[in-house]
């Protein structure tokens, strides 16, 4: 059986921040660092490792992928252009705080979120799913078994679930929120209610 395996990469410093950073490239605090490691630990805890490790090439996501991989004694990461963040456009590098007066009406607003849907450059979510069917077909063809564990972001790792699960994309965004450092199964043993390995507190 092919089981995929799904997290985001931990806190950068514009998470940190409160700023929105789409393809803007920094690194890991030591809280993040913190948290890949604890998501490290646990996988190990429950003794399994990965095949193979696949991560976006944005600093964020590999420095989270290298920490798994050191501690789970998985093979070194993969660098995949698909994985990457979603395109934010013009709000690249502003506040999450000033999101919903800077986009709406064009938002959806959840209880942790408010995803703004089509800035000026960005790439929408009807685009960002479709991306999700290459990257989940590439990895399909690839392989008929085994573990692989995919390192991405926040957006793009909820349209790579929503691909999954066969949801359309407003209704991913409302159903999952998904953290940093959150591990997701994809695998005819889970669920879209319940794809869950471990949820940071």
């Amino acid at each position: 059986m092919l089981k995929i395996y799904l997290t985001r990469h931990g806190e950068d410093i514009d998470n940190k921040n409160g700023i929105l950073n789409g393809h803007e490239d920094k690194s890991l605090t030591n809280v993040g660092i913190q948290q890949a490691r604890e998501l490290a630990d646990k996988i190990k805890d429950k003794g399994f490792s990965f095949d193979y490790i696949y991560s976006s090439p944005l600093k964020r996501a590999f420095e989270t992928a290298k920490i798994i991989s050191d501690i789970t004694g998985s093979p070194t990461p993969l660098k995949e252009d698909l994985l990457i963040e979603r395109e934010f456009g013009i709000i690249s590098g502003k506040k999450k705080a000033d999101i919903e007066s800077f986009c709406a009406p064009d938002i959806i607003k959840t209880e942790k979120i408010i995803y703004c849907l089509n800035p000026e450059g960005s790439e929408t979510f009807p685009e960002l799913i479709k991306r999700a069917e290459v990257l989940l077909d590439k990895i399909k063809k690839k392989y008929k078994s085994g573990n692989i564990l995919l390192v991405s972001h926040g957006d793009t790792g909820t349209m790579i679930y929503a691909k999954y699960f066969n949801l359309d994309w407003k209704t991913a965004l409302t159903k999952l929120y998904f953290g940093n450092c959150d591990l997701l199964l994809l695998s005819p043993d889970t669920t879209a209610e319940n794809p869950f390995v471990f949820k940071q507190e």
